[in-house]
């Protein structure tokens, strides 16, 4: 027996797309508008407010399905396509951009955190990818969404799922906290070695423009699957979570190489982010590992010259983030962005060769250490998709099943006359796994 596969309009009250606040005044109090950025990996929503623009309340009031009451979910359409932020406490009356679709659980069918949970697993992403008949999720429209179908045992049933679910997200967040701080090695030791950015003079630095070559990215039509239907690498700010760079989370073909002006990054390029809402807080600096490609957001940086080399630059780059971070402006619709020029003004302390050698060798050392914990971490994300799969299978909780069955049973009839099927489903399809 299996639990009823429903479709996602059918356990919704709310599924909500408004056109577009751009053109409005951005403020710097009232009403927060949530865009695809602010949604975390977790999750969960951006609580760096200083992130956000704002709108007039006066304004806000006359698009009420707009805003968000705790427990729903926001789906990124634009942008980061097919990320699911679940609503907290923290952002009730905030507001939604056009970006993003507004979803509202039925409460007496769905609680938000399982559904939640669902559409952010592999099964759930691979149920809206079977929606849109694409490998990939480029775009999606709500009337799309609205098919997707969504596994629904009893409330009860999906409270103990949720539950499990939890418990098992704090050990990943825990191992997240410990990952962060062991990436903070290298800055460590990098300030160790030169000192801090602040203290160099102008004897011992070159500008950054004087030491690298400088690439530009850009991103091919999505109007052209073909272009999308390979496997190369495009690097996009979303991707710029790791210290170095071996894939992506967007592919795209030959084809997109040969007929448009992307041009390959080259391994030993550094990356970085140098337009999007991010800069409000961090600059995304990365080492391409391998052949690839990146959008129009970033710039690659190459060494052309023997005073340094890649494991260097990506380190003072690091270093030196701060001071980058205080040359962002801001560009049209009020994300941010920094000048090129600016960056490549930035002051480069040289090292001695001797020095350089010693920092290299440290670096591969330290970073040998590191590969022991991402091994450990894609253990354990890979353990949680499993943990995911069995919840939506419905074999995670199959023995507490068994033991609540009356129960369960009840809520299940429950369901189906909310559902408006309790006089047409089969009876069968209302029975347990």
């Amino acid at each position: 027996m299996k639990w009823l596969q429903i479709a996602l309009k059918d356990i919704v009250t709310e599924l909500y797309r408004y056109p577009s606040f751009y053109g409005m005044e951005h403020l710097d109090s009232g009403i927060p508008v949530i865009r695809g950025e602010h949604i975390m990996d977790d999750g969960k929503l951006s609580q760096e407010w200083s992130d956000y623009w704002f709108i007039d309340p006066n304004i806000d009031s006359q698009y009420p399905k707009t805003k968000l009451i705790e427990g729903d979910l926001v789906f990124s359409v634009r942008g980061t396509i097919g990320k699911i932020g679940l609503v907290e406490s923290t952002h009730v009356n905030a507001n939604i951009s056009p970006n993003l679709i507004r979803i509202s659980p039925n409460r007496e069918l769905i609680v938000s955190e399982y559904f939640w949970f669902f559409l952010r697993s592999s099964i759930g992403q691979q149920a809206i990818r079977n929606i849109t008949s694409s490998t990939t999720i480029s775009s999606i429209q709500a009337s799309t969404l609205k098919r997707v179908l969504i596994p629904l045992p009893s409330l009860s049933e999906q409270r103990r799922i949720v539950e499990i679910l939890d418990q098992a997200d704090v050990l990943r967040k825990m191992r997240a906290e410990a990952d962060a701080k062991a990436e903070r090695i290298l800055s460590a030791l990098f300030i160790k070695m030169f000192g801090e950015p602040s203290t160099w003079t102008d004897a011992n630095t070159k500008t950054l423009g004087s030491l690298v070559n400088i690439q530009s990215g850009g991103t091919p039509s999505k109007k052209n699957p073909d272009y999308w239907d390979g496997d190369i690498p495009w690097v996009s700010p979303k991707d710029m979570k790791q210290d170095i760079i071996f894939d992506s989370i967007d592919h795209i073909s030959q084809k997109a190489i040969a007929e448009t002006n992307i041009k390959y990054v080259e391994p030993g390029a550094i990356l970085i982010v140098v337009r999007g809402m991010i800069l409000v807080h961090t600059i995304p600096i990365a080492l391409a590992a391998n052949r690839l490609t990146i959008n129009q957001d970033m710039k690659a940086l190459y060494p052309n010259c023997n005073d340094i080399d890649s494991t260097y630059l990506h380190a003072v780059l690091k270093a030196s983030s701060r001071k980058i971070l205080s040359q962002v402006g801001t560009a049209g619709h009020g994300t941010r962005k920094f000048d090129t020029d600016e960056l490549l003004n930035l002051p480069i302390l040289i090292p001695s060769q001797e020095q350089l050698k010693k920092f290299q060798i440290a670096v591969t050392e330290c970073r040998a250490s590191l590969a022991g914990i991402s091994k450990t971490k894609e253990k354990l994300e890979k353990l949680f998709d499993v943990l995911l799969r069995r919840a939506f299978s419905g074999e995670l909780t199959a023995k507490w099943r068994e033991a609540h069955m009356k129960e369960l049973l009840a809520e299940m009839e429950e369901q189906a006359k909310a559902l408006n099927l309790r006089d047409n489903a089969d009876p069968q399809q209302l029975s347990l796994l």
